[in-house]
């Protein structure tokens, strides 16, 4: 898929090298525990499988994207940033152990991370596909960018102490790598957007972001957000029809893209949320801690 860009991130669709950035650490230390769940980074090869595994369970078997025949043979969501990126995990000690084998955690949680220094080294971010993220970066050259992706959790775990965990991870991740601005796209369910009026419509008009931080869907791919008029939509309704990962990003004080994106694969239409790091709420950052010590 093309992208626009300018500058240094002039290109066509990124031209991952499919070579780990840095080869997986067994010692990645946990970043917090809370009752039986841990998160931390994934340690080995096995562990990056076995949460492709994961997604494909909810992306593909409860949602509705399409595989093609590899990914369905394989049961796996997978793709070549996968080799260039962090994989944050939340996982479950809880589990039965088997006769004459070490028992092993299960992975109920992931997030992807890609950091600037490697997507500039691997041809770019996954979301250049969709959003002119180049021209953010460009505005801000002294800044440090993580995209964050592919976040999902299996449903038994979706709950307050897993997404928790997955906040703290992120948060623990953000402090170590002095991450300044974080990015991704976020996926309404569907693909029509007439249908989601109601919520891209409110996130329009009451999170665009200021110029300073604003990003534009690629102009092939845009579908104009402000579908109703703004005293046309109902903002406790609006909410209520979010994603709960959408709105945790609100929370912290993130702000939405101009335009969204059609993904047929996804069977979604996705959204850019833009998050500086000093612009996150003090009161969550209070809760975590400012050196991500609560579930330490």
């Amino acid at each position: 898929m093309p992208h626009t860009a300018t500058g240094p991130w002039l290109g066509t669709q990124p031209r991952v090298q499919g070579k780990r950035h840095t080869p997986l650490d067994r010692k990645t230390p946990t970043f917090g525990q809370l009752g039986t769940l841990e998160v931390r980074l994934a340690r080995t090869a096995g562990e990056v499988k076995r949460a492709q595994q994961v997604r494909y369970q909810v992306f593909y078997e409860e949602m509705s994207a399409t595989p093609d025949a590899y990914t369905m043979a394989t049961r796996r969501d997978r793709d070549a940033f996968d080799d260039v990126c962090d994989h944050l995990l939340v996982l479950d000690h809880n589990v039965t152990q088997r006769r004459f084998r070490k028992p092993k955690p299960r992975i109920v949680g992931t997030y992807r991370m890609l950091r600037q220094e490697i997507a500039e080294q691997n041809g770019g971010f996954y979301s250049f596909s969709e959003f002119d993220v180049g021209s953010l970066i460009e505005r801000h050259p002294d800044l440090n960018f993580l995209e964050l992706g592919r976040s999902c959790v299996l449903k038994p775990y979706r709950d307050k102490r897993t997404v928790e965990l997955l906040w703290h991870g992120a948060w623990s991740y953000v402090l170590r790598h002095n991450i300044e601005v974080m990015f991704g796209c976020a996926s309404l369910a569907g693909t029509d957007p007439d249908e989601l009026a109601t919520q891209l419509s409110y996130l329009h008009h009451n999170h665009l972001a200021p110029l300073e931080w604003r990003v534009r869907a690629i102009p092939s791919r845009y579908v104009p957000m402000d579908r109703l008029p703004a005293d046309a939509v109902d903002p406790k309704k609006a909410l209520r029809a979010l994603p709960p990962l959408i709105k945790g990003y609100l929370r912290l004080g993130a702000f939405i893209a101009d335009g969204a994106v059609v993904d047929e694969q996804f069977g979604t239409t996705d959204v850019m949320i833009v998050l500086p790091v000093s612009g996150i709420s003090h009161r969550y950052i209070n809760y975590y801690g400012a050196n991500a010590t609560r579930h330490a």
